[in-house]
């Protein structure tokens, strides 16, 4: 209902794999009439994708999961780029997909996903090695700088607070 009545700013959602332009497939890995891997499905991620007025995308990178072009449309991103997410009547998209490796970002005209920064520990190659494709690059890709103490405070305070469950 929130959804639909367009409340949610944004939305988290993950999934088996993403492709460059924020697809996210979490319903088979092949071909859909005799796949490999059957998945759960959607599970409320398409709504999400679809109706949030923005995504952010949090998946483990991994080449198998970070993929050119998903086996099966299961939420939307940017669909085939440029403007055809709008085209779909669609509004908002994915902002950033956050990785065990790095924060990637979407190019404004392209709707690419480009890395933004890498993780500390982590190298330029080891992120677009572990890519299915040809990853753009920031023109000021940098190491992502890592939480302040009164960030990581706030963290524990949390975590306390909920029982540390």
């Amino acid at each position: 209902m929130l959804l639909q009545r367009g409340f949610i700013d944004v939305g988290f959602v993950g999934g088996a794999q993403v492709d460059k332009f924020g697809n996210i497939n979490s319903t088979v890995i092949g071909d859909y009439s005799k796949p490999k891997v059957r998945l759960p499905g959607s599970g409320g991620g398409c709504e999400i994708a679809g109706l949030s007025k923005r995504i952010v995308i949090i998946t483990p990178h991994e080449k198998r999961r970070m993929v050119e072009k998903v086996d099966f449309i299961t939420s939307p991103g940017f669909l085939q780029g440029t403007n055809t997410r709008t085209q779909a009547g669609l509004s908002g998209g994915p902002s950033a997909v956050i990785t065990t490796m790095g924060v990637l970002r979407f190019d404004e005209k392209s709707k690419e996903m480009y890395l933004d920064s890498y993780h500390p520990g982590l190298s330029l190659d080891q992120v677009k090695q572990n890519t299915g494709w040809n990853l753009k690059l920031a023109p000021n890709v940098k190491e992502t700088e890592p939480p302040t103490l009164e960030e990581v405070e706030i963290l524990r305070k949390d975590w306390i607070r909920r029982g540390s469950s």
